[in-house]
């Protein structure tokens, strides 16, 4: 029944396909400024081949953000076992103020992972910064998030960059911009092994600079049930987001997976504190890219994504570890979610 729903979801969102380069090359407000850091087609090729060749078959999580996929997950956050999203949403509207307070008011914002419109709205309208730097890894999300946004703020700068976060990145950003701050929601550092996580915040840090401050969004620990639930949604969603990257590389890169020989498998693994997705053989095969042969045994998996659920004061020492201070912490009533602001200590 899970397998049939993935595959009505997935042929919804194949319904929203169109074009994907055509919102990247179509006309844009003058007031956006598009610098485009993607990694190349052989740069990806090279994480998969890398990824597959492992004992336990892998696959970066950034691999999901094509424009279908990125459009799955928005339709993810607005499922009713998805409770991350509308739960960060919710402690935005009702703190924006003091986290304006906190970030200050006028300056650069950086958003790094560009994703709910609603959530950087909700920012935008308390901050008021002088200039916005989106940074997301697909191009057509972004750049169709980047004109809505012009439209909603019209006095707004927007200088959008389509690049890869998870390593060292590019930023279009001007020697004369003193006060920066950045906005990194929707527990995106949950996809990031504790270690990678320290790493990605070093380099923020040094982005920002002594006194930048971050937001940044962090999923707690919590009933395993609510958190299974909110990965393996009834109406196969997910699913259908965690295939697509197999459809993603049959058609950037020339491979010949058979969707209906592989299925979505989310599970949370208690020792680790985190959710794990895999995508699951459901026979003995061979998958090829170009050239390249892959076996899989029946019931071996893909591990395409983590996603780490933290304690405040764990998230809080971890941060730390990296070079910031906490400053203050939001959640909700219910404590499901957290929202950090942490400042780049001086030396």
């Amino acid at each position: 029944m899970r397998q049939a729903a993935a595959a009505r979801a997935m042929s919804q969102a194949e319904a929203w396909r169109g074009d994907e380069t055509q919102a990247a090359v179509g006309e844009t407000d003058d007031r956006i400024a598009f610098f485009d850091f993607h990694p190349t087609t052989a740069d990806v090729r090279a994480e998969v081949l890398d990824g597959l060749g492992q004992t336990q078959k892998r696959l970066p999580p950034k691999l999901f953000y094509d424009q279908l996929g990125s459009r799955l997950f928005d339709a993810i956050t607005e499922l009713p076992e998805y409770y991350p999203t509308r739960t960060e949403i919710a402690i935005l509207r009702d703190h924006g103020s003091e986290m304006a307070d906190r970030l200050g008011r006028e300056n650069v914002l950086i958003e790094l992972g560009s994703g709910s419109s609603l959530k950087i709205q909700t920012l935008l309208a308390a901050l008021g910064p002088s200039v916005y730097v989106p940074v997301d890894i697909s191009r057509a999300h972004l750049l169709e998030s980047a004109q809505a946004l012009a439209r909603r703020f019209p006095t707004l700068r927007i200088r959008a960059a389509c690049a890869d976060y998870s390593g060292p990145f590019d930023l279009p950003l001007e020697s004369d911009w003193k006060s920066l701050a950045a906005f990194f929601p929707g527990s995106s550092i949950g996809n990031f092994d504790p270690h990678d996580a320290r790493s990605f915040l070093k380099r923020v840090g040094r982005v920002l600079g002594s006194g930048g401050r971050l937001l940044v969004g962090v999923d707690l620990r919590k009933d395993p049930a609510v958190l299974n639930a909110a990965y393996n949604d009834a109406q196969g969603v997910t699913a259908a987001f965690n295939l697509n990257l197999l459809t993603r590389i049959n058609r950037e890169l020339g491979g010949d997976f058979n969707l209906d020989a592989f299925a979505h498998r989310a599970f949370f693994n208690a020792a680790a504190s985190r959710i794990e997705m895999h995508l699951v053989s459901l026979a003995d095969q061979e998958v090829r890219i170009g050239d390249q042969g892959f076996v899989f045994r029946r019931d071996e998996t893909i591990h395409t994504e983590n996603s780490y659920k933290y304690g405040i004061e764990d998230f809080q020492a971890l941060a730390r570890d990296a070079g910031f201070a906490s400053e203050q912490v939001w959640t909700d009533g219910a404590r499901l979610f957290s929202v950090h602001c942490l400042r780049v200590d001086g030396d």
